[in-house]
């Protein structure tokens, strides 16, 4: 009898499932209305593997990674010296040399070398000459400031002096990898934060030369896109009525419908045929805009016309198994009346084997009784 009821409750929602509106399996007639007629998709200009379109020019946005080389990162003329900066002073005009005094002593008296510019803002131009603080000058203040100080401390008369610069790099190597931050901008480091995202690599290149030019000398840079980490494929595939799957996987402006697919190793074991892209629409048209893939002339027949090149953002839905759908709906729909007779019968079984053991266990002590009657009237008691 419980069987019965099984079978025809069985029977009752496999009806329900075929003749619902939002049925499991579809009719002729649905199918017609989710994707548009292969034939029609064939005669349209959509790109597909063997006619694949150029894609527009790449837009960056997080979180891609730029590479950026510096072929120009020189110091402007404007730039100050500061401490730890590397100069070339050469003078004439100086103290006489004695050739006959030390000549460690007459070579305190030459000023042709290289001078570093020390914690405090000086050069140490030796003993015979001193400190001169040149740190916060540019290189013309800075010589000037050199030959005041000859005249006025040392009493050199019209010294000659030439000062240059060794080290005119950049305070910073820009070179190397940028990653495009959540709030799109990319960091310089000391040279700050600059706003990349939505812009070209040329636009990006021309933004980055106009704010470095006001800590470098005509910068020259050459940016490109080392990681392509903001478009993706999404690949959706149906689990039969237990959720959907979803895989993204990074784009990389030639993928076709059977390589995203070959990316999730193929067909699953509850996966149907019934394969669609789905393209995202303008935020004002919120219309679908859906192409059916035919699986088996792609794969079997290597027929191209439904192996569409995918753009950033395209969907590929895998819809499951119809009759796997079905088993997993109704079992989940019978499981919890399965369980309730489970815990019936076995109750019932519960119930059967205590009352089972009482009867035996009754028996024994009657049994025991008998016996022990028996004894006491033989010997008299």
């Amino acid at each position: 009898m419980r069987l019965l009821y099984i079978m025809s409750f069985g029977v009752c929602v496999t009806a329900m499932v075929f003749n619902c509106g939002c049925a499991i399996i579809k009719t002729d007639c649905e199918q017609a209305d989710y994707c548009c007629d292969l034939a029609e998709i064939a005669g349209t200009a959509v790109p597909r593997e063997l006619k694949k379109a150029t894609l527009p020019e790449y837009r960056v946005e997080p979180p891609d990674i730029l590479l950026i080389e510096a072929i120009n990162n020189i110091r402007p003329p404007s730039d100050a010296l500061r401490a730890g900066d590397l100069i070339a002073i050469r003078a004439t005009n100086t103290l006489p040399i004695d050739p006959e005094a030390d000549p460690v002593a007459n070579e305190f008296k030459i000023i042709n070398g290289e001078f570093l510019v020390q914690s405090d803002g000086t050069v140490d131009l030796g003993p015979e000459y001193g400190s001169v603080a040149v740190s916060g000058l540019i290189l013309p203040d800075a010589r000037e400031r050199i030959i005041q100080h000859l005249t006025k401390e040392v009493g050199l008369a019209k010294p000659v002096v030439a000062v240059n610069m060794f080290n005119v790099s950049g305070k910073q190597v820009i070179e190397g990898e940028h990653l495009v931050r959540p709030d799109g901008t990319i960091s310089l480091g000391v040279y700050g934060s600059v706003y990349v995202a939505g812009m070209t690599l040329s636009q990006i290149s021309d933004h980055l030369e106009s704010h470095l030019s006001a800590f470098l000398h005509q910068p020259e840079l050459n940016v490109d896109v080392l990681g392509y980490n903001s478009k993706k494929i999404y690949v959706i595939t149906d689990g039969g009525g237990f959720g959907e799957q979803v895989v993204s996987i990074p784009y990389t402006g030639n993928d076709t419908v059977l390589d995203a697919i070959a990316q999730i190793d193929g067909l699953s074991e509850v996966s149907s045929k019934e394969i669609w892209v789905a393209r995202p629409s303008p935020p004002e048209q919120p219309v679908a805009q859906t192409m059916a893939v035919d699986w088996e002339g792609i794969t079997r027949g290597g027929i191209t016309t439904t192996n569409y090149q995918l753009f950033p953002g395209d969907r590929i839905y895998i819809t499951s198994d119809h009759m796997v759908q079905l088993s997993n709906v109704l079992s989940k729909i019978t499981a919890p009346f399965e369980r309730m007779f489970g815990f019936t019968l076995l109750g019932r079984g519960l119930v059967r084997s205590i009352d089972n053991g009482s009867a035996r266990v009754g028996g024994i002590g009657g049994g025991f009784g008998g016996g022990f009657g028996g004894i006491g009237g033989g010997f008299g008691f």
